[in-house]
């Protein structure tokens, strides 16, 4: 099993080149195209997923995740949760055996059951927070984490942006659709041996 560096500093990050999410990327508003995108992903083995949550800076104040992004090596589907909902079907794919690999897992899970009264932890997911101490690495930001395995950094400037926004700028749709392929990449990149 590699070791890789366990920690990186934020400043030797700032002088990387950027990488991002090379493939198409799929916006879902409708229910429909949620399903023909599911059936597309269920010929998968591996996906990465992540979460958007427009922010709140109001004490208290806790907004639905608006943004759901399941990513293959080439292809990201954004579905905008705060359009329709999380569908049965949708569930159903997050609790099935397809192995799906994620970052911060718990914030996204408890969002997400807050949502729908379900537990999406059933089903087939690694922690990459958790995974990658078995190589070495302390760090548990997915920019850290990247910066380590690749010499690239990604961005994170679109984090704190307005997720239920009536249409995603492109920048938006670039930074979900990179933070959901750039696990599964990590995770792809950690297990070639």
């Amino acid at each position: 099993m590699a070791e890789y560096q366990s920690t990186i500093d934020k400043k030797l990050i700032s002088e990387m080149e950027k990488d991002h999410f090379p493939g198409r990327i799929i916006i879902i508003y409708t229910v429909n195209d949620a399903r023909k995108a599911v059936d597309y992903l269920s010929t998968c083995s591996v996906v990465g997923v992540d979460t958007e949550t427009r922010p709140s800076f109001r004490k208290g104040k806790v907004n639905s995740v608006a943004l759901l992004q399941i990513s293959t090596p080439d292809t990201c589907f954004l579905f905008r949760l705060n359009h329709i909902g999380l569908p049965d079907f949708l569930e159903d794919f997050l609790q099935n055996d397809i192995l799906k690999i994620g970052l911060s897992l718990r914030d996204d899970f408890n969002m997400l059951r807050r949502a729908n009264n379900r537990d999406p932890r059933v089903g087939n997911w690694i922690e990459l927070q958790d995974y990658v101490s078995r190589f070495g690495i302390q760090e548990k930001s997915l920019q850290k984490i990247y910066a380590i395995l690749f010499g690239k950094k990604i961005s994170k400037s679109q984090r704190l942006s307005n997720w239920e926004a009536d249409t995603l700028t492109g920048a938006q749709q670039l930074y979900a659709a990179t933070d959901a392929w750039a696990t599964l990449r990590i995770y792809q990149k950690l297990n070639e041996q």
